[in-house]
């Protein structure tokens, strides 16, 4: 269990989402945020399993929902039909991307659909040493750079990090504002007027609703 959890939480209880690719270590560093304090339900009317637990940090406590396995938020099993549902018409108050650092590139791809979407993200660079044994080494403040979230190496099976990203999750979570900022990004000249015509049609019909990033 992380070690911000044995101690009493300050100020509100924030609900996040932990989301990733299958194989990303996702609900070993759920056991290791929340230890004893989770419960096993399930959503209504389907059999996907509702994990969710808490965890105490300084900056309130954390209501974690441990999200099923996705690769894409653009799937239509009910596993990543759920974890889209909860992302956004839920509307977490941030979203911990977990992502398999020994194949970073493959799992960056959900991370880019979560920062289109618009929720907070906190990047937790999971399986950092399986990542070293096969000789990489990954500038986590680069990366944070070029994504623009925070980006915490953590090792979940192992405890290392848990704590840290704990209390990032509740700093970006208290720090959130009201409104998504969905992120923008060029597609290219072959892309990029047709998004935009698209946007347009979506915007003048609200196809999207309120939680939707048109774009």
């Amino acid at each position: 269990m992380v070690q911000a959890a044995t101690g009493h939480a300050q100020g509100p209880r924030m609900t996040v989402a932990l989301a990733g690719n299958p194989n990303a270590g996702k609900t070993t560093l759920f056991n290791a945020l929340t230890g004893a304090r989770q419960h096993v339900g399930n959503y209504p009317g389907i059999t996907v399993d509702k994990k969710e637990g808490f965890v105490a940090t300084s900056h309130g406590e954390l209501h974690v929902l441990d999200l099923p396995g996705t690769y894409s938020l653009t799937a239509y099993s009910q596993e990543e039909l759920v974890a889209r549902h909860v992302l956004i018409e839920d509307d977490p108050r941030a979203a911990v991307n977990v992502v398999n650092a020994a194949v970073l590139e493959r799992n960056l791809y959900l991370t880019v659909q979560l920062l289109e979407i618009g929720v907070p993200v906190v990047l937790s660079l999971n399986m950092m040493d399986e990542a070293r044994r096969h000789g990489m080494e990954i500038d986590a403040d680069r990366l944070a750079e070029l994504l623009g979230c925070p980006v915490v190496p953590t090792v979940a099976r192992t405890g290392a990090g848990v704590a840290e990203l704990a209390e990032e999750t509740a700093r970006v979570a208290v720090e959130r504002g009201s409104r998504r900022q969905p992120l923008e990004i060029s597609y290219g000249p072959d892309l990029d007027p047709v998004l935009s015509e698209m946007t347009t049609l979506i915007e003048e019909r609200d196809f999207a609703g309120g939680n939707y990033s048109p774009r």
